[in-house]
């Protein structure tokens, strides 16, 4: 939903994500940034006003990679991906992300966030995980269900926001804990570099 081009960062497209799929339709917003491509099976939607009737629960899945950030109506967008589709909301969000584009960026989400949209849609979190790179942006991947029961076997349950692949101590964590350098390490090192400072000029 409100996908502009069907291509992901690494030239793929994200159809070819749902390989069992028997259609596929993408939605965008007209606007003289991004508008309609004139793909097949295209549509017009603008996720910030209420759904028609004729598009509710309309799709099996719904994907929605990297758009709720851009939408200032964030609940009645997510609102609507959710009665779009008969059963699975498939999102990615930014959770650690500059603020980027010459258009509007309102949002980043918490893990906790996420769940809290998807309950007060009827839909259960499945699985949400995050990339955990060091000093690069953090998204996150979650799936929400309108029958969890259905997925059970297919999908093991993960609700994982701490890094616990990785040792760290109790102040880094949590998602996002390989981005951000820790406070205490960055005031440290300050001083210590205002210590070195002050010793050249003293020498000189």
């Amino acid at each position: 939903m409100s996908g502009w081009k069907d291509i992901d960062k690494e030239g793929g497209k994200y159809k070819d994500y749902f390989i069992n799929a028997k259609s596929y339709f993408i939605s965008n917003y007209k606007s003289e940034l991004k508008g309609m491509q004139g793909y097949e099976n295209e549509f017009f939607l603008d996720l910030t006003q209420d759904l028609k009737k004729e598009y509710v629960e309309r799709f099996e899945v719904v994907y929605n990679h990297t758009t709720l950030e851009h939408i200032f109506e964030v609940k009645n967008a997510f609102k609507n991906l959710c009665l779009l589709s008969k059963d699975m909301v498939i999102i990615i969000v930014p959770f650690l992300q500059q603020m980027h584009g010459n258009y509007d960026d309102f949002w980043r989400f918490t893990p906790i966030t996420i769940k809290k949209m998807y309950e007060e849609n009827k839909l259960t979190l499945l699985y949400l995980s995050f990339n955990n790179q060091k000093n690069t942006s953090v998204y996150i991947f979650a799936i929400g269900s309108k029958y969890p029961e259905k997925w059970k076997e297919k999908i093991p349950e993960q609700f994982d926001y701490t890094c616990k692949k990785q040792k760290f101590d109790e102040f880094q964590n949590f998602i996002g804990c390989r981005a951000i350098t820790n406070p205490f390490q960055f005031r440290f090192k300050q001083k210590i570099l205002q210590i070195i400072r002050k010793i050249k000029n003293q020498i000189s």
